[in-house]
């Protein structure tokens, strides 16, 4: 009887052995197998963003051109030599040029697009600041470029964010 048992575990024994690195075998293959599967479908959704991405920053940097003041009061003209008028159509023109471009923050890191809304603000409280001290549109017009043409503008520190953002894209 003790023969019996000493033969089968002498033909179980392997057999078993041999099961379970057949099957720490296959799990680390399976393990490899999704883990590329995982690399190539991120490789993919990273190729197929990258556009999109790359377009938003793109609209974004052309928001930030526009509504820097030195080129937007060149583009810009008073209608007419009531300072307040002239206030609320710059004020109107970036609003509007920040509406369009709102939904770009999806593409674009937190820190971009916080960058992006400060230089927004920032550009509006400057031309409200400016406006009080002025006496007409063209007063106005001539006190935004002069202080501009002493301190960088806060469109160049959203630039440079959005500059940041496209290096690490790519």
């Amino acid at each position: 009887m003790e023969d019996k048992l000493l033969e089968s575990i002498a033909y179980i024994l392997p057999a078993a052995v041999t099961g379970f690195v057949a099957y720490y075998m296959f799990k680390g293959f399976i393990k490899n197998q999704n883990s590329e599967k995982t690399l190539e479908l991120l490789t993919a959704k990273r190729k197929d963003s990258l556009p999109i991405k790359l377009q938003a920053c793109e609209r974004l940097l052309l928001f930030c051109e526009r509504i820097n003041p030195a080129k937007m009061l060149v583009r810009i003209q008073p209608i007419s030599a009531d300072k307040n008028a002239y206030l609320q159509l710059l004020i109107g023109n970036i609003e509007q040029e920040f509406e369009h471009n709102l939904v770009q923050q999806i593409y674009v890191s937190d820190d971009s697009w916080t960058a992006i809304y400060a230089a927004k603000s920032a550009v509006i409280n400057k031309l409200k600041q400016v406006a009080e001290i002025s006496n007409s549109a063209n007063d106005m017009r001539e006190n935004v470029l002069i202080d501009y043409s002493k301190t960088l503008p806060p469109t160049e520190t959203a630039i440079a964010f959005i500059k940041n953002e496209v290096k690490k894209l790519l």
